[in-house]
């Protein structure tokens, strides 16, 4: 059995995905971060980092349990576990490894800091807002492009990069069809698959506050996920 602790995010909702379409035997340990479950004792034990997701495999690497953080370093995990969703080809291989730290290094944090200046910031930032909103147009035609010349972000293969990237760029295809229409059609390919529309539900409870205009999002929201309660001494 897999534990996954996390809740309705990008980097839980892609480790989600990737268990149900590798069929693994797993299960959610939510993890609300609005309330701080992040900072707790117990979960700081599983990652000093206060982040989700995190997975414990109970039989992990030599059969013995298994703690891992980093939503990038546990697709690479689970897909070296089962052998799946890893392209065979050399180089479409190293395309995979190429797009996944694509998204971990350019689309995660650029996304999240457009998100942030724009809806959870207490002050507005117009700098901020234009400068990430900008970078979030560019980022998409960069993946535009890709998938103008590929089916699959490594290549002919369905991969973890896939997996890792939809949930990221999923709100945009919603909000804005046709402007980026390579992405369109794979991301119509991907919602296809059973397991990519279960994965995105996970944690669809809190989605009211995260996903759903912010309702209910206040300055203690952002003490602990910005503020004192994030920094400080434990």
């Amino acid at each position: 059995m897999i534990t996954l602790y996390g809740g309705p995010t990008p980097n839980a909702r892609k480790v989600a995905i990737a268990l149900l379409e590798m069929k693994l035997p797993w299960r959610l340990e939510p993890i609300d971060i609005l309330a701080g479950d992040q900072l707790t004792s117990e979960f700081l034990a599983l990652n000093p980092n206060n982040k989700t997701p995190v997975i414990i495999d109970d039989h992990g690497p030599n059969g013995a349990p298994f703690t891992l953080n980093e939503s990038g370093a546990i697709l690479v995990y689970l897909a070296e576990k089962t052998g799946l969703f890893l392209p065979n080809d050399a180089s479409e291989r190293a395309l995979c490894w190429q797009w996944l730290m694509f998204q971990m290094s350019a689309i995660g944090p650029m996304f999240g800091q457009a998100a942030h200046f724009t809806h959870y910031a207490k002050d507005r930032h117009p700098y901020a807002i234009e400068r990430y909103g900008r970078e979030v147009k560019r980022l998409m035609m960069v993946l535009n492009h890709r998938l103008g010349d590929s089916e699959w972000l490594s290549g002919t293969s369905y991969s973890i990069a896939d997996i890792a990237t939809l949930p990221y760029v999923r709100s945009i295809l919603t909000a804005q069809p046709g402007q980026y229409p390579h992405v369109d059609r794979w991301g119509q390919a991907m919602l296809a698959r059973p397991a990519v529309a279960e994965g995105l539900a996970v944690g669809t409870a809190r989605a009211e506050t995260i996903e759903g205009g912010l309702q209910g999002f206040t300055d203690e929201h952002r003490a602990i996920l910005w503020g004192d309660r994030q920094h400080s001494q434990r």
